[in-house]
């Protein structure tokens, strides 16, 4: 479905007839658009915890100004997520469009927020080329390469030379193969092979059949959080944990609500990321604690630091326009933006509105009985190397 020039015309007038007492409204309303059924609710319900969490310890009013956050499930089918953000903005007239569990979604939403002059707050999604799309698209996430370069500096570093890579077929599974590949061999390293994955299979045998039969030095490996289990005990199983091939991933693999599922299977793997349970900070500590309180014990994981600090960014914003919702005003006080998350310092590039954050080299290893993606290097204020211009 098109964006129609009717649509236009219908979100410039409502936000227009919204905005002339605009600045006077006592509500300021954000759609937070989730997948809360289907492959990939466990994404919708970390992103609505961190979200919702963030307000009951900081309060629902700002600058003067009640907030109202507007849960919808977008399943995660793109075509949802944009009809779901069309009636965000025409019908209950909001002045943020957040979340976005996909890449699909966030693109479908981008002409939306362009057209309506809208903040959207990209909370997950981390195909690189997002923010590009729309001048009102800010991330609080991450994008691909600015998990994966790292990975693959560390694994040349480190006595790696050959690996081969296996990702799923989409745009993120694509952007961490491209990623490691471009930064590992530019070191001197060799990806001997590159594998795809269906998206929709769990059956990884015959791309593990040939990791075997090349004999690298590594695998990398990326596929959706949910499958990841999967994948890693089908490596163990076939006993490439004991041939000397060592396991390495762009740290979605190993989420924190997910790593207990893979159980021992996962110990060992190496894994570049932004964000850990285990994160040794108070503040994280402090989110980690309030978050489990919140949710009948459940672990955070980055999914929820992304929302959390998605309403962080929000808030501070509409303090700078003293509650003024004028889209324009609230990218401009939102660039350059820094604070200390859970997750440790970070900030908002003013020229790419891409998030700067410390990214961290972790091992999945036994804490208290229980399995954690324990820090051990980091690379501080990182930003998303593929729009760094030499």
């Amino acid at each position: 479905m098109k964006f129609s020039r009717h649509f236009a015309a219908a979100v410039m007038a409502g936000v227009i007839g919204a905005a002339t007492p605009g600045f006077a409204q006592d509500t300021v309303k954000i759609g937070l658009l989730v997948p809360l059924t289907g492959p990939f609710t466990s994404t919708g319900k970390q992103l609505v915890a961190g979200a919702r969490l963030f307000m009951q310890l900081k309060g629902d009013t700002v600058a003067g100004k009640k907030i109202e956050l507007i849960v919808k499930d977008d399943a995660g089918n793109p075509e949802t997520t944009k009809r779901l953000a069309q009636e965000l903005v025409v019908n209950d007239k909001v002045a943020f469009l957040a979340g976005f569990g996909l890449t699909p979604g966030a693109l479908a939403t981008a002409p939306i927020a362009t057209e309506a002059k809208i903040p959207q707050i990209v909370m997950m999604a981390a195909t690189s080329v997002i923010t590009e799309r729309s001048p009102y698209i800010v991330r609080t996430s991450f994008s691909v390469p600015q998990t994966t370069v790292p990975l693959a500096t560390w694994a040349a570093e480190n006595g790696i030379k050959r690996v081969v890579t296996v990702v799923s077929d989409y745009a993120p599974g694509i952007d961490v193969e491209t990623a490691f590949k471009q930064r590992f061999e530019a070191l001197g390293g060799t990806v001997i092979e590159s594998l795809r994955v269906p998206l929709s299979s769990n059956d990884f045998a015959p791309a593990l059949q040939r990791v075997t039969d090349a004999k690298p030095d590594a695998l990398l490996g990326f596929v959706p959080a949910g499958v990841g289990p999967i994948f890693v005990r089908q490596f163990v199983e076939r006993g490439l944990d004991k041939s000397g091939i060592k396991f390495i991933a762009e740290g979605s693999l190993t989420e924190d609500n997910v790593v207990n599922e893979i159980g021992p299977a996962a110990l060992g793997i190496i894994t570049t990321h932004h964000y850990s349970a285990s994160h040794n900070s108070p503040e994280n500590k402090a989110f980690v604690a309030e978050f489990k309180k919140a949710t009948s014990g459940l672990r955070p994981n980055l999914m929820a630091v992304q929302a959390y600090d998605g309403m962080y960014l929000i808030y501070e914003a509409l303090k700078k326009t003293n509650g003024a919702t004028d889209g324009d005003a609230l990218i401009a006080a939102m660039k350059g933006m820094s604070w200390i998350s859970p997750r440790g310092p970070m900030s908002i590039d003013p020229a790419t509105r891409e998030v700067i954050q410390n990214i961290y080299i972790r091992k999945v290893e036994r804490l208290d009985g229980q399995l954690y993606n324990v820090e051990f290097a980091t690379i501080p204020n990182f930003k998303d190397p593929s729009k760094v211009k030499n």
